[in-house]
């Protein structure tokens, strides 16, 4: 008995390892949380770059057609799947629970973001000798950027942190230092009240 390979066989062949090579990419972006250069999705999934850009581009269709909650985001050449901004606050309300942070690692991170750049002795003085322990986390975790000024290092946000905590608005903007002119004005004039 000889088996023939015709060309509707050979189209389902294409379309089944398709679809594989779009699931194992997928899943590389669903664990790794983070964005990803097409080097290391070559890395990760061992196909070719021609191969990842097309997927990439399924992925988005798929993700748009579908109406789904996610989405996948381009950043500098690099990319990562993300819940669409519109389901933050769901996001939000379900990291209040069990998170990676701690309480105190959370209250040390958000003093270091609204005072930013500070001092790393103030946030020690603030936060107690643990906060060493926090910082030294937020730098391994690339969210941080410290120089050294004096005895005692700078602190300040890194763009990793904007990227890990998905803190940008649509046009790439930084949601927490961009204020609309209008806005800035009312908070000019309350200033200027008190």
């Amino acid at each position: 008995m000889s088996y023939e390979v015709t060309s509707k066989t050979a189209e389902e062949l294409d379309d089944a390892k398709e679809q594989e090579n779009l699931r194992r990419l997928e899943a590389i972006f669903f664990i790794s949380g983070r964005f990803l250069t097409v080097q290391e999705l070559i890395g990760l999934s061992d196909l070719n770059p021609i191969i990842i850009r097309e997927l990439i581009s399924k992925l988005k269709e798929k993700y748009e057609k579908g109406e789904s909650a996610l989405e996948i985001i381009e950043k500098s050449g690099s990319y990562k799947m993300d819940v669409r901004q519109e389901y933050h606050n769901i996001i939000n309300r379900l990291a209040t629970g069990r998170s990676e942070f701690s309480k105190a690692e959370q209250e040390t991170l958000a003093i270091i973001a609204y005072k930013q750049p500070i001092k790393q002795s103030v946030i020690i003085k603030i936060r107690g000798n643990k906060a060493y322990d926090h910082v030294k986390k937020f730098e391994e975790l690339g969210l941080l950027k410290k120089k050294k000024i004096g005895h005692t290092n700078e602190l300040s946000l890194s763009d990793e942190f904007y990227d890990y905590f998905s803190l940008q608005d649509r046009e790439g903007r930084d949601v927490l230092t961009h204020v609309e002119p209008e806005q800035k004005i009312d908070e000019e004039e309350n200033s200027e009240e008190e």
